[in-house]
């Protein structure tokens, strides 16, 4: 059920949020346990002490709702998929949006997989566990917030919280069938979520459908001061408009997204549909331009890996997390920590990172890198003067099968391009399932529609996606 279907069920006695909480339980051992795993921990009892005290009057009273475990909950685990926190690192405070979910009545329940440290695009760089699609466990659920978006499709969430540095909520959530919303830079507080990249990441929705995502995206977005890049502007109503509609909108189709040789046909056929029926609604469509598109990842995979080195260079085996008992030296603690610790992607993304911030290479690679950024960014603004919003596919193709692309991150990489353009240029996206396609052995693959706005456009990104899910 949705977020607002189980607030009138709350509000009129028909359920409580304890029902709530033991109903998702059951779920999480029926189809979650040894099938789907999303769900790496969960603990009933401190959430149903929150129960007690839930406040049903506040706007999500007594709804759970599940964490990606890159974000801090006090007393709770904080593993980040990685061998090294997994071991004995408890989260010592709250990140900004568990008090804020908080503040709205929300119960926070269960820590959620990911791949390690955020990096990667199918869960499947996790240290902890393998998350699989619910639609179909042979195939990978997207990522790095896969077990965010596995956990809302397969009903073991009523809604979740995940993290996108560069297509990470999107990106599951066109995999899983979910709504998955990536805020403009800067909306809503990064405090307490373990960095991967400081420029990039943000904080957001996965839900079951659109009104849901605006709902808690009310609930989380707003100033901090203890977040330096956080933005200091009122947060509209973004359930106001929500059902507005789009007739009278201009929506741009980026050429670049649809003459990409790597995008499946099955792809680009719904995603074409679900545009001709925004049309159909009174929507202008207009053929828009991003040139800068095109060295998109290639920008991408300079600047998150630099500022990933630097960022996971607090992971030393010193103050938290994994220590080695090999070292023989204050060095050598340091590399054999780092060494036990670290997976593959993460060790891949520090190296890639420390070389192109090393002397001789950092303006060849990480100098022009935040150029060519900044003309993506204006590619964006560009577009957006003639546009209310940018439509496109999510990803090139549908879930992949589990183990695809082993051996072969270039390709990983690859499957970002249409979503790691937002985070360089700092705009709102949101992912929206507009239907499926048939795999090879039957299974309906979820395939999602990308809607892209102008920065702090959430409020109209929203409002088109809820049309488009009509």
């Amino acid at each position: 059920m949705t977020i607002s279907s189980l607030r009138t069920q709350l509000q009129s006695g028909e359920t409580t949020p304890a029902a709530l909480l033991k109903s998702l339980v059951g779920e999480i051992a029926a189809k979650d346990t040894g099938k789907t795993g999303a769900y790496l921990t969960h603990d009933l009892d401190a959430a149903l002490a929150e129960a007690e005290a839930a406040d049903l009057s506040l706007p999500l009273g007594g709804i759970p709702i599940a964490i990606k475990d890159n974000i801090n909950v006090l007393g709770q685990p904080c593993s980040c998929g990685s061998k090294f926190l997994a071991e004995n690192y408890t989260a010592p405070y709250n990140a900004t949006v568990i008090e804020k979910l908080r503040a709205a009545g929300a119960i926070p329940f269960g820590r959620l997989n990911l791949d390690e440290f955020a990096m990667g695009s199918s869960c499947e760089n996790s240290a902890l566990q393998t998350t699989r699609n619910p639609h179909d466990h042979d195939r990978i659920p997207g990522g790095s917030s896969g077990g965010s978006a596995a956990s809302v499709a397969d009903s073991t969430a009523i809604a979740a919280l995940g993290s996108d540095t560069g297509g990470s909520i999107r990106q599951p959530a066109s995999h899983c069938g979910v709504v998955g919303l990536k805020p403009s830079y800067g909306r809503v507080s990064r405090f307490g979520l373990v960095a991967f990249a400081s420029s990039l990441d943000q904080i957001g929705p996965l839900t079951r459908n659109v009104t849901d995502a605006a709902l808690v995206l009310q609930a989380i977005a707003g100033y901090d001061p203890r977040d330096s890049t956080s933005l200091d502007t009122p947060v509209p109503d973004y359930s106001q408009h929500l059902n507005d509609g789009v007739a009278g909108m201009k929506l741009g189709v980026p050429k670049e997204y649809f003459e990409n040789e790597g995008i499946d046909p099955a792809v680009k056929t719904l995603v074409q549909d679900a545009i001709r029926k925004l049309a159909d609604q009174g929507a202008e469509i207009v053929d828009v331009s991003l040139p800068n598109t095109k060295h998109a990842v290639a920008t991408y995979y300079i600047i998150a890996p630099a500022e990933a080195s630097s960022n996971l260079s607090r992971f030393d085996g010193i103050r938290y997390g994994h220590r080695s008992e090999a070292a023989d030296d204050i060095l050598d603690l340091y590399k054999k920590s780092r060494e036990e610790g670290f997976g593959p992607e993460v060790k891949r993304r520090i190296i890639l990172g420390t070389y192109v911030l090393s002397s001789g290479y950092y303006d060849a690679y990480y100098g022009h890198a935040q150029k060519v950024r900044t003309l993506i960014r204006t590619d964006f603004e560009n577009a957006f003067e003639s546009v209310d919003a940018i439509l496109s596919p999510v990803a090139p193709t549908p879930a992949r099968r589990l183990g695809a692309n082993a051996g072969d991150p270039l390709l990983e990489y690859l499957s970002d391009i249409f979503t790691i353009s937002a985070n360089l240029a700092g705009i709102p996206g949101i992912s929206v399932p507009c239907g499926t396609t048939d795999s090879d052995n039957g299974s309906k693959l979820p395939v999602g529609l990308q809607i892209l706005g102008p920065h702090l456009g959430e409020a109209k990104i929203l409002q088109i996606a809820k049309a488009a899910e009509s």
